[in-house]
């Protein structure tokens, strides 16, 4: 793949010049203002988030609808961490989410290697079965895994959270396809030089496919920090397992809903997501262009 393929539509109009044009500055300005609105439709909601966890729990569904509270209350974020183990649900979440990242890049970049570049007999047929299994959806595996958890004594464990969800088709999908873009000469010319399968794998192809890792590995990651179900049906011991999102329910009870310490805890629990899209960035959308790109 050229390195103008990857570059941004603007980026290869100034290279050629045709920003000179009128007609091409026109289509410039436009794209802009459709970018700025698009982003400010899906910012919109987050900063309408943002002003309601400052304001009183009173005035957030008041009508009409304001932006700014008659109070500016920081002290959201400090009650937080007072109204329930809210650092326990940080610290669970962090963990599941590594720990289910990291088993997710072990499994889904060798079987991707064994599906895109290893040859043996039968392996399109059972590749094409293990994708069907991404038209199950994950309801319906529910009650068997809970079933599975309890004949191993794993329910309400750290296992149960992280093992279920660690064996998907997604990631081996995404890493076989960007594998299959890797010239197979590289590989061919390690085997000369004596490389098994095994080297060929950690020393040519994975130094080759950091990009495609970061994007397995943000997506992975959200999807763990951001599981409700699973989490709420086989923990029940909350206060030691729970995660984010089960203590972002927990403002919701009996006697109504803190909806400021709510949102408040909600925006404190996008840091971490935000941040990690923030630095892998150049990585996610170079990952995502080459990732469908294989095929071979």
């Amino acid at each position: 793949m050229s390195t103008e393929t990857l570059t941004s539509p603007t980026t290869r109009l100034r290279k050629r010049g045709a920003q000179t044009t009128p007609a091409a500055k026109v289509r410039l300005v436009l794209a802009h203002v459709v970018i700025y609105i698009a982003a400010l439709i899906f910012v919109a909601p987050l900063i309408y988030a943002f002003f309601s966890a400052l304001k009183p729990n009173v005035e957030i569904f008041s009508m009409p609808p304001t932006l700014i509270g008659s109070q500016v209350k920081w002290s959201n974020f400090v009650d937080v961490f007072q109204y329930g183990p809210f650092v326990r649900y940080i610290v669970n979440s962090f963990i599941v989410a590594i720990l289910g990242t990291l088993v997710v890049i072990i499994v889904s970049t060798a079987a991707g290697y064994a599906f895109g570049r290893l040859r043996w007999k039968g392996r399109d047929a059972v590749f094409i079965l293990f994708l069907a299994t991404l038209m199950v959806p994950a309801e319906v595996l529910v009650i068997p895994m809970f079933q599975l958890m309890q004949n191993f004594g794993w329910v309400n464990t750290m296992q149960a959270l992280v093992l279920p969800f660690a064996f998907g088709a997604f990631g081996t999908f995404l890493m076989r396809q960007f594998f299959r873009g890797i010239p197979f000469e590289l590989e061919e010319a390690a085997r000369v030089d004596g490389a098994n399968p095994l080297r060929s794998f950690l020393s040519i192809i994975l130094p080759l496919s950091k990009s495609a890792v970061a994007v397995l590995a943000v997506f992975t990651f959200l999807s763990f920090w951001n599981s409700y179900l699973w989490p709420l049906i086989v923990v029940s011991d909350t206060s030691a397992l729970g995660t984010l999102p089960i203590g972002l329910a927990s403002f919701a009870g009996q006697n109504g809903t803190r909806w400021d310490l709510q949102m408040a805890a909600a925006i404190i629990s996008m840091i971490p997501t935000t941040v990690l899209v923030i630095v892998l960035q150049k990585h996610l959308v170079k990952g995502i262009a080459m990732a469908g790109m294989g095929g071979r």
